[in-house]
């Protein structure tokens, strides 16, 4: 859930202005694929100094599909990625409270929908729950990361996300040959239709692991 930047501050706030007038339960779709896109721009060209109202900006819109189609998970999927994305850079109290929501929300999402966005539910969850301090602070579980991280390969055995979080998760419970395998398997991922600049800011991620891993043997 760390990320990065390269596209001008005025386009950038372009696309987070545009908050789309929906009149259709289809264009749910479109409103989340161009929330998707804006994600992508924020987490992977913002500057860093950006990041936190373009953050909440994104969190508004979210927040207002959610409002319009209640009845569907991707929203909260989409909402719950945004926080825990938001809750990475910000850090402190502030993020955990961020992480919290984001979980909340995935879990509504799982009575919705469990296998929505190829699974997008498990590795969202997962990540938190191995991101975020344990009690009594936070929530955090390695047991239940773990569980939830191999569900969401079950479900899309061949992503780029799911391998990619399984991977950071073991190598942080000293797992590297697991780790790399699957790094491995992240960088032969498909191309994902619409998604050009989140598929090439997760593949950085994926090298830098796969470098930090070869530079410790």
């Amino acid at each position: 859930m760390t990320l990065f930047r390269s596209l001008t501050a005025t386009f950038a706030w372009a696309c987070l202005a545009l908050v789309p007038s929906l009149s259709h339960a289809d264009d749910v779709d479109a409103a989340i694929k161009t929330l998707s896109q804006d994600w992508s721009r924020v987490t992977y060209t913002l500057p860093k100094a950006q990041q936190d109202d373009a953050y909440d900006a994104l969190e508004s819109r979210g927040a207002a599909l959610i409002a319009q189609y209640p009845q569907r998970a991707e929203p909260r999927v989409w909402q719950a990625i945004i926080l825990s994305t938001h809750a990475g850079e910000h850090g402190g109290l502030g993020a955990l409270g961020m992480a919290k929501h984001a979980r909340d929300l995935l879990q509504e999402a799982e009575k919705i929908q469990p296998d929505v966005l190829h699974g997008s539910i498990y590795t969202t969850l997962g990540s938190l729950y191995y991101q975020v301090p344990g009690w009594p602070v936070g929530f955090g579980d390695k047991d239940k990361a773990r569980t939830l991280l191999q569900k969401a390969l079950q479900i899309d055995p061949d992503g780029i996300d799911p391998n990619y979080f399984y991977a950071d998760f073991l190598y942080k419970t000293g797992d590297k040959a697991g780790a790399m395998e699957h790094l491995k398997k992240a960088l032969a991922a498909a191309p994902r239709p619409d998604r050009e600049l989140a598929d090439k800011g997760r593949r950085a991620q994926v090298q830098k692991l796969i470098d930090t891993i070869g530079a410790e043997k």
